[in-house]
């Protein structure tokens, strides 16, 4: 009787554990990394001593002000209902959200920020395009005076 040996399955199994730490790596990079990644643009507001606060504006109404700034370069952006600011806006998109929540709560107060270092003319190219899109009112924002 000749020795015959015995036939094995061929397994094929993948160890994840090196996956599973790779994708720790990852994530931990990740979270470090994420604080320092910034999308948005630092605005320098002029200050003044009499500005009232959007608080006192708004003590009628709890509906949160609609804000649009205006960085040094003239970039748009706006912030409706709280949310985060969008940035890199065109004038006729930043139109379109402000006109979208005027419609949905006409008593919103609307309030434009501009940088100091921004141009007069960018912020009232924004101021007129607010009052054509029917924005009847528009608070300017500032900070206070350190004194």
């Amino acid at each position: 009787m000749a020795y015959q040996p015995k036939k094995r399955k061929m397994t094929a199994e993948i160890n994840v554990v090196p996956y599973i730490d790779v994708m720790l790596v990852l994530l931990i990079i990740f979270m470090v990394t994420a604080p320092f990644v910034s999308q948005g643009v630092d605005v320098d507001l002029p200050q003044t001593t009499t500005a009232e606060t959007v608080a006192e504006m708004n003590k009628d109404s709890d509906i949160p002000p609609i804000i649009v700034e205006v960085d040094k370069d003239g970039h748009l952006g706006v912030s409706i209902d709280n949310a985060d600011m969008q940035r890199g806006l065109s004038l006729q998109e930043v139109l379109a959200r402000v006109k979208a929540q005027m419609a949905a709560e006409p008593k919103t107060l609307v309030m434009v920020g501009g940088d100091g270092r921004t141009p007069y003319a960018h912020i009232i190219e924004t101021l007129d395009a607010l009052n054509q899109a029917g924005v009847g009112s528009v608070g300017l924002m500032t900070e206070p005076l350190e004194q």
